[in-house]
């Protein structure tokens, strides 16, 4: 049985992308939801948010108010300072330490925290975070799978200590970027959906083949283990997206940031993409968008271009051309940092992106994984 793979006639989301829909004009729900949101009534979600600040609002004055995790990027600098000086919370930043981190990233965090905020940051057991990461990229095709668990987990697990209930993340990017529009109207999320969407259905099976490591005990991954039901009930634990309650703006986000809370951008290009002010934290991301473009056919240009072209910044056009220029680049710049760290020959790494590459939409040609299609070009497979 054949099937058609196409593109959003508004941005390039591509009909690969998972939990995406499409509407009779052949617009992504991403597309969608931007149109919606012009007309949406903001001010009631705005009440919304007040009514759950003031629940949860420390009633002297003198604890935190809630959590939001921050990378030292724009998105979490962006939530955090909105919460302190519009809202008038007392926010605790809270940073899981990614597995190799780089300067700039390092840097901005820094900056972040001398802006002004009180933080944390997490450093959960580095082997087993290598051993989860490793797992990850073999079984799901996920690279830092270990350290996402542990932005959830990890920041849960330190907000119950310091019984803050409520835990601010920034954008639901399947609303906002294209997938699932089962969260568009609902303020809270709960863990059963982060384990479905965000881990992909994999949290349990990587975590049983970590269980099963002799080295590993039960008390190393203390920091990747949600609550249970009864915990989070017992601690009236609330989790939301802060696009919830205002129209999502990711340059918006980067202009407070650097402006507010010292975020810098890299002064040369990014592999696989034509911006330069996001997701500089880290090593590991430019192969997570290496491998979504394997598995799906898009790439971090791809998104990007759909996030400036919804913005109104770009039109489909030029999009169209950056993502040809930008979406299909091997990670060559860190590859020898990837082996070390995942300590693999390159076969063996090869190895792993052959078993996820999509065979429907690519070809190996010279080593090197090829499309077989045209980007905006509708074809059959």
């Amino acid at each position: 049985m054949t099937k058609k793979i196409f593109w959003c006639s508004t941005c390039l989301n591509m009909s690969t992308r998972p939990r995406i829909g499409f509407d009779k004009l052949g617009r992504c729900n991403a597309c969608v939801w931007v149109e919606e949101k012009k007309t949406l009534d903001w001010g009631a979600r705005q009440s919304e948010l007040k009514v759950l600040l003031d629940k949860y609002r420390s009633s002297n004055g003198t604890g935190f108010d809630c959590v939001v995790p921050v990378s030292g990027g724009k998105d979490g600098s962006y939530v955090a300072y909105t919460l302190k000086h519009k809202y008038g919370m007392n926010p605790l930043a809270i940073t899981v330490r990614p597995a190799l981190s780089l300067e700039l990233g390092d840097q901005n965090l820094t900056n972040f925290i001398s802006s002004g905020f009180n933080h944390i940051h997490i450093s959960p057991n580095a082997k087993v975070m290598q051993k989860l990461n490793k797992l990850g990229f073999i079984e799901k095709g996920f690279p830092y799978y270990g350290w996402l668990i542990a932005i959830k987990t990890a920041v849960i697990q330190t907000a119950m200590n310091f019984n803050i209930p409520l835990i601010f993340y920034g954008e639901d990017g399947e609303v906002e970027y294209g997938g699932s529009t089962e969260s568009k109207n609902n303020p809270l999320y709960n863990i059963e959906y982060m384990k479905r969407v965000y881990f992909e259905g994999g949290y349990d099976k990587v975590f049983d083949l970590v269980l099963a490591d002799s080295q590993i005990s039960a008390g190393d991954l203390a920091f990747w283990r949600f609550p249970s039901e009864e915990q989070v009930r017992t601690h009236d634990l609330a989790f939301t997206h802060w696009s919830y309650y205002e129209a999502w703006d990711s340059y918006r986000n980067y202009v407070v940031a650097k402006e507010h809370c010292g975020l810098k951008e890299k002064e040369e290009g990014t592999a696989g993409t034509f911006t330069n002010f996001a997701q500089n934290d880290q090593a590991l991301y430019s192969l997570h968008a290496y491998l979504m473009y394997l598995k799906f056919g898009f790439g971090r240009a791809t998104q990007d271009a759909g996030i400036e072209i919804r913005r109104g910044a770009m039109t489909r056009d030029q999009a169209l051309h950056l993502v040809l220029a930008y979406d299909n680049q091997y990670p060559y710049d860190f590859l020898d940092l990837y082996l070390q760290y995942y300590e693999m020959t390159k076969e063996e790494f090869d190895a792993v992106l052959d078993k996820y590459a999509n065979k429907e939409l690519f070809e190996k040609v010279d080593g090197i994984w090829q499309p077989k299609f045209t980007v905006g070009e509708e074809f059959e497979v």
